[in-house]
């Protein structure tokens, strides 16, 4: 039985629908990626007219939320020359992490449990699509 610090697999699927819906409100056709805490993943989407490339980018979006910790665009300013962990969004071999905003980390309780990778629209498409997904598994 899985407790509290896992994304169940109805909860995955409800922030799934939860980011469709709100990608279709917005008109921003998206993949949307969910890992689970040990960065595996749970949960994958591509709208019929999203680019193959966002594939790829949602689910380094994903990994790299919950590699970090963090919302994706909120690590940018620190890997930029003069930041002060420039270059580490090239520091993982297999899987660079991603930089920009569309990748953020969910929590249940106040811990971490997964994260959310969205690509395909504009940055702040993508922000308010991965907020959507994480809202609807982190009740």
């Amino acid at each position: 039985m899985q407790g509290m610090t896992e994304i169940t697999l109805e909860e995955a699927q409800r922030g799934i629908a939860a980011g469709l819906a709100k990608a279709r409100e917005i008109n921003s056709p998206s993949s949307i990626a969910i890992v689970d805490s040990g960065r595996n993943l749970i949960g994958f989407v591509r709208m019929d007219t999203e680019l193959l490339a966002s594939i790829e980018i949602s689910q380094g979006k994903a990994f790299t939320a919950r590699s970090l910790n963090m919302k994706t665009g909120d690590i940018m300013p620190y890997v930029q020359p003069g930041g002060a962990l420039f270059g580490m969004d090239n520091s993982h071999r297999d899987r660079p992490f991603v930089v920009f905003g569309g990748g953020q980390p969910i929590t249940k309780a106040g811990v971490v449990v997964g994260a959310v990778g969205v690509a395909g629209g504009m940055v702040p498409d993508d922000e308010a699509i991965a907020a959507a997904v994480a809202q609807a598994i982190g009740k």
